[in-house]
């Protein structure tokens, strides 16, 4: 493709593409820069991906990303984990530095693709200093997370969901993941349309790819005659964990003999934290122990991405009864490695996952729901072999070339000063 896109700046303030996943703020976003990163570095663009330094003794240029592609560690406050409305006070400190960075090195970049609201925070001022477009993707929306989680806004939730309605009205670009987000952003926050473009995330099929359940059992040390379930995400409420392990103690109360060798794997946050560092952790092992499931669950904290195909493949599934998901980003890996999704049918789950074709949707936070379809698919391994073939033929159209393929049109269209200008007229 021809495109006048030779250097890219990727903004990701709060958290490092390569940070371990599974962390309070790590997830599908950080897999997002990393590898999209990677994606456009083979082709011979040059990224800089900036993040906000957390910690001195990571060295602050890391070409860890591969060719072409790198993280810079902008010293940003305090050099220690802070949660994002502890970052926002040092934005123009990241800013400065991220200028300074630049000056020294006597870079220019063709674009800003910045990623949740402080990134877009921060593009405004790096936008106006470089004179370059901006394109804005938000993973999640504060106004979404709030209306789902049905608790008053916070003051760091206010100041989020007015930067978000402020980058949408002068961002150059809009990237929504799905056409459900590109609805609630004209339906929240009065977004202009025409400045939206819908492209999903992608996968990476060379890490996630199907292969036989015994082999990634016999790479993981599972018995063969052991059956898994499998969650992957933050520990966190509105993942709803908890819909899970009452899934399974309403299963086990019925069928005690459908169990007898099923396991619930959680791969996500830190079992070892100790007690009050995290309240949602803490519920679920309390739960664990109150419904008599302490041999059916397991907490196996973070895992690496190479790690991850094999606990996706030896799966009888991935569940996800998430109240909210902007996307979804380990259903898709799941579904690349041959593996079928219970979930939810919100935000990108609801596009991902077809019902019946390449997984099940579920009702949120319906325990007897699930218990049905993690029943139909312990009982029935030939519906479970179909629907991960779908899966994995799903997968095929989101593979990280393809996406890239769609972001970089529109990256393109944004290049000349005319074309923004036309966009903004």
């Amino acid at each position: 493709m021809n495109h006048p896109i030779r250097r890219i700046a990727m903004l990701s303030v709060h958290t490092c593409p390569l940070a371990v996943l599974g962390g309070k703020k790590t997830g599908g976003m950080n897999v997002y820069v990393r590898e999209l990163a990677r994606e456009f570095g083979r082709r011979g663009i040059k990224v800089d991906v900036f993040t906000r330094s957390q910690n001195p003794c990571v060295p602050h240029i890391n070409e860890m990303l591969g060719e072409n592609a790198r993280v810079i560690h902008v010293p940003t406050g305090p050099e220690l984990p802070l949660d994002p409305d502890q970052v926002y006070p040092h934005l123009p400190e990241f800013v400065q530095n991220t200028l300074a960075f630049a000056a020294a090195e006597n870079l220019h970049y063709d674009l800003i693709y910045s990623h949740y609201w402080l990134s877009g925070w921060a593009a405004h001022s790096l936008r106006t200093a470089w004179g370059v477009p901006v394109a804005q993707m938000f993973h999640t929306l504060g106004l979404m997370k709030d209306r789902i989680a049905q608790r008053p806004s916070s003051h760091p939730a206010d100041l989020r969901s007015f930067s978000e309605a402020d980058i949408m009205s002068w961002a150059d670009a809009i990237i929504a993941a799905t056409p459900a987000e590109q609805a609630q952003m004209l339906w929240l926050y009065r977004a202009p349309r025409k400045r939206i473009a819908v492209i999903p995330p992608g996968v990476s099929l060379a890490r996630f790819r199907p292969m036989p359940m015994e082999a990634a059992k016999t790479a993981l040390g599972l018995p063969m005659h052991q059956k898994m379930l499998l969650f992957v995400g933050r520990i966190e409420p509105l993942k709803c964990v908890d819909t899970i392990l009452q899934a399974l103690a309403l299963l086990k109360r019925e069928s005690p003999e459908l169990v007898a060798n099923v396991g619930l794997s959680i791969i996500g946050g830190d079992p070892d934290d100790a007690p009050g560092q995290n309240a949602e952790m803490d519920r679920l092992k309390a739960m664990r122990i109150e419904l008599g499931l302490t041999d059916l669950v397991m907490f196996l904290g973070a895992k690496d991405q190479d790690t991850l195909n094999y606990y996706y493949a030896a799966a009888e599934a991935l569940i996800m009864p998430s109240d909210y998901e902007s996307f979804g980003m380990v259903a898709l890996e799941a579904m690349a490695s041959g593996t079928p999704v219970i979930a939810s049918e919100v935000g990108g789950l609801a596009f991902l996952v077809r019902d019946g074709v390449n997984g099940y949707h579920i009702p949120t936070r319906e325990p007897n729901a699930l218990a049905a379809k993690i029943r139909a698919l312990l009982t029935e391994p030939d519906q479970r072999a179909r629907l991960g073939a779908n899966a994995a033929e799903t997968a095929r159209d989101y593979a990280w070339p393809v996406i890239a393929d769609r972001l970089l049109a529109v990256f393109s269209r944004l290049a000349t000063p005319a074309q923004r200008a036309a966009m903004h007229g």
